[in-house]
């Protein structure tokens, strides 16, 4: 059973039926709300995740999907990754959706050097690896998305999230560098900056914030929700319907933006 609303409304086509898609971290989340959306437009998507029977189940509920059991922390991950997925796919990756596990949270003055080195890691060299696998083939063909599901902290940092404010702004710094590299050959590169979505990593922020303040999780998350000019979190579903935008041929004049789904959240423009 899909958990999402497919992104279609009325006679609307993102235009990318047939395209091939590979979006990380998917069996969850953000991931999966993308993944699912994807699957509505006519892409076939490359599910993964390290939770492989998980990851099987979904695709299984998605026509033309594949799944690819990874753990990004292991070595030649995103190697494998791509070239599993194009082996199950039998095609060239057209789509790829970057995506991955937050840091755990912790003050700036508290973190440490390996913490930043893992964060770095996780948010920055697997993604650019992932990048450089496909790449060479987008420019080849001339058409290409590459999307990154980052966080509005790349421009309002957030309390106690020091790590992901770190990984997902050098993030951020690259992938704005590669859309001006990259533009002239059809590949456009984009970031969707999530606020309060109603997902297990949002809930889990919410659980630490509570143990932190010695108040109940309801009473977080409520105050959470009335920070948002919309007061309530957004689903999943309405992020992966951005993000699907983001990888249509009608965005094909969006690169190197930033686009936040946050419910207005983020106090300027």
């Amino acid at each position: 059973m899909t958990l999402f609303a497919p992104t279609r409304v009325g006679d609307v086509d993102l235009g990318i039926a047939g395209r091939t898609a590979l979006v990380c971290a998917s069996t969850a989340g953000l991931g999966r709300a993308t993944a699912e959306a994807l699957a509505a437009e006519g892409v076939n998507v490359v599910i993964s995740g390290r939770r492989g029977e998980l990851a099987r189940e979904i695709a299984g509920a998605l026509p033309g999907a594949q799944a690819v059991p990874c753990d990004i922390t292991a070595d030649g991950a995103a190697e494998f990754l791509v070239e599993e997925a194009r082996r199950l796919s039998g095609a060239d990756i057209d789509i790829l959706v970057l995506n991955g596990p937050g840091p755990k949270p912790a003050a700036a003055a508290n973190i440490s050097a390996e913490d930043t080195r893992a964060a770095v890691e996780t948010l920055l060299v697997f993604q650019q690896r992932l990048v450089q696998a496909v790449l060479p083939g987008m420019r080849r063909r001339g058409w290409g998305r590459i999307v990154a599901i980052g966080s509005y902290s790349i421009v309002e940092p957030l309390a106690n999230l020091a790590l992901s404010n770190i990984g997902r702004s050098a993030l951020a710094a690259y992938l704005k560098t590669l859309a001006t590299e990259v533009g002239p050959d059809g590949v456009t590169v984009n970031m969707v900056l999530p606020g309060r979505i109603d997902t297990d990593r949002i809930r889990a922020l919410d659980a630490a914030q509570a143990g932190r303040d010695g108040r109940s999780v309801a009473d977080v998350a409520a105050a959470s929700a009335a920070s948002v000019p919309l007061r309530r979190y957004g689903t999943p579903a309405e992020f992966g319907a951005v993000t699907a935008f983001l990888c249509s041929e009608q965005a094909a004049y969006m690169t190197g933006s930033a686009v936040r789904c946050d419910g207005g959240v983020v106090h300027h423009l």
